[in-house]
């Protein structure tokens, strides 16, 4: 089972679609809880909360201290941090089912993470062109965007060292992880596509 960690600032209209997302994963018994660390204290985001059966905590402004907060309050083996805009596509549940079956029946908790294949929502040319660029640039440095999510067993986050302080934390988590222990998973997280 897996404990999602979503960091939360302000606005909450792009929450709902991405907790509906998960969906699937509760549904199959693969979500344990879902965490939002909302800096703002937001009324809509611990309402929100509410009315979806997650966890709400307040936390502080620093990204990488809310991220650092989820993962200290989940109570599952696997963590998955996701930023509130992504919404995992058809099929992530049943994909990472079998990466983390595969993971602790191989022994390798401490080896392996993965993160999702990104899709940006959006119609026409420039959206896949700029797939395709994220695609190469993951192939040539071995690191994703860190909006694509991160999966991990807890062992490994905190032989890591976890998120630290600071606006680039998921970036700085991704480099020590490293290309050698991430996968990429077949499935997509759709993103909004940026300007």
């Amino acid at each position: 089972m897996i404990s999602v960690v979503i960091p939360t600032s302000a606005g909450a209209k792009r929450l709902i679609p991405t907790l509906a997302s998960l969906v699937p994963g509760a549904a199959a018994g693969l979500v344990r809880e879902v965490l939002l660390v909302d800096s703002a204290m937001s009324g809509d985001v611990a309402e929100i909360a509410d009315a979806a059966g997650c966890e709400y905590l307040a936390g502080p402004a620093d990204h990488g201290a809310r991220l650092r907060q989820g993962a200290a309050a989940a109570r599952a083996s696997w963590l998955l941090f996701l930023e509130p805009t992504g919404l995992l596509q058809e099929g992530w549940a049943r994909e990472v089912r079998n990466f983390t079956d595969q993971v602790e029946r191989t022994g390798t908790n401490e080896r392996r993470a993965a993160t999702f294949r990104l899709a940006l929502d959006g119609f026409g040319v420039s959206p896949r062109v700029k797939e395709a660029a994220a695609m190469m640039r993951h192939a040539i440095t071995g690191r994703p965007r860190p909006e694509q999510g991160l999966l991990l067993h807890r062992r490994l986050y905190e032989a890591l060292g976890g998120h630290t302080p600071g606006p680039n934390a998921n970036r700085r988590l991704l480099a020590r992880v490293g290309r050698k222990r991430l996968v990429l998973l077949r499935s997509q997280i759709l993103l909004p596509e940026e300007g």
